[in-house]
């Protein structure tokens, strides 16, 4: 059976490794012990992948004052990434995922068998999946979404 991105829910989260745009590579459990939000998205370039990209930069400091990581991907090589993130000046990793092998670890699908969909993970210290967001034509509301489900966790500021 194949998982959906819902159904991952309360689960833990499979590590990986990817290649950055440093030519590091990062895995997700270099950040466990920390809150972290891994957001897919399509291709570097694209309009509304671009503005999900802002959305976070926008908010960055935010998600830092929490305690929170953001971790980007999509199915670009790294030496994509590299231009787009220096353009974008993007505060947080990009990371390369070519063959779509971690994409297809969190369940995120393609619509109409050819457009990655943009789906954005809220992963606990433990790497337990809290919530997700699929955010395929909305990127100027996902980033307010993971926001709330963020204090959903919170207790007066503080991760529970």
């Amino acid at each position: 059976m194949v998982k959906t991105t819902r159904s991952l829910i309360g689960e833990i989260a499979p590590d990986f490794t990817l290649e950055a745009t440093t030519g590091e590579n990062i895995s997700l459990s270099d950040f466990d012990g920390s809150w972290k939000v891994v957001f897919f998205y399509s291709v570097n370039g694209a309009p509304t992948c671009k503005r999900g990209c802002l959305n976070f930069k926008e908010q960055y400091e935010l998600f830092k004052s929490v305690g929170c990581e953001i971790i980007g991907i999509s199915q670009d090589p790294k030496n994509d990434h590299v231009e787009f993130k220096e353009s974008l000046e993007l505060p947080y990793p990009v990371l390369g995922d070519p063959t779509r092998k971690v994409a297809k670890q969190f369940g995120v699908p393609m619509h109409l068998g050819q457009f990655p969909a943009k789906s954005s993970f809220v992963i606990g210290p433990d790497r337990t999946i809290h919530h997700v967001y699929d955010w395929l034509f909305r990127p100027r509301n996902h980033v307010a979404k993971i926001l709330s489900a963020l204090s959903e966790v919170t207790d007066g500021g503080q991760f529970k």
